[in-house]
């Protein structure tokens, strides 16, 4: 098999994005690597099915304190602290989504030249080395700043609504659950393409 980096196209000038889909994994793969594979990949694209429909709400907000504000001078106090929130969530319960489809924001114009099994050797080290050690610190963290502000009822300060702010902050903490999970399949890719020379489930 020619080892060689991924085609080229236009979304390679800002993202990764080597990943469409859900691909068909390598016969000579070990039934139980591939099998964890695409489970956490399925797993991954329900999260990211469900949590795309956080947008409708979102926009209603936003869309409601427009019209509130402009056409009858009435501007809501929720709808600045309710667009924080539903876009921070937005953003952390679709990160490990976003890792499955390479299309996390990344200066890559080195890295997509290289050779694949250079570019799985790269990955695979900096997912051990960087990536999970720290997440593992983050989501350490997290569970005492989730932990302290139910226990404190931490209300938000930046409006006169003053909501709770722990949802938001156990958003957070799930989403560096789901990112933990979606980097251990990322982790054995990285290994298969730093061994074979291609990436496991590659849109062709």
């Amino acid at each position: 098999m020619i080892d060689r980096p991924p085609k080229n196209n236009f979304s390679d000038e800002m993202i990764a994005e080597r990943r469409g889909g859900l691909g068909k994994m390598p016969s000579d793969m070990p039934l139980w690597m591939a099998v964890t594979i695409i489970k956490i990949d399925k797993f991954s694209k329900i999260i990211g099915n469900i949590v795309c429909w956080i947008l409708i709400p979102l926009i209603f907000a936003m869309t409601y304190e427009v019209l509130a504000r402009k056409l009858f001078l009435a501007p809501t106090i929720w709808a600045y602290d309710i667009s924080r929130f539903l876009y921070g969530a937005l953003f952390m319960l679709g990160a490990g989504y976003a890792l499955s489809k390479g299309v996390h924001i990344r200066a890559d114009f080195l890295y997509r030249n290289f050779k694949i099994k250079t570019q799985g050797t790269i990955d695979f080290w900096l997912y051990l080395l960087f990536y999970f050690p720290g997440l593992i610190v983050f989501l350490y963290m997290t569970i005492g700043f989730v932990g302290e502000s139910i226990q404190r009822g931490e209300r938000g300060m930046d409006t006169t609504w003053m909501p709770y702010m722990w949802p938001i902050k156990t958003c957070l903490l799930i989403g560096i659950i789901f990112l933990l999970v979606q980097g251990i399949s990322e982790l054995f890719k990285s290994y298969w393409a730093a061994r074979k020379g291609e990436w496991p489930g590659e849109t062709k």
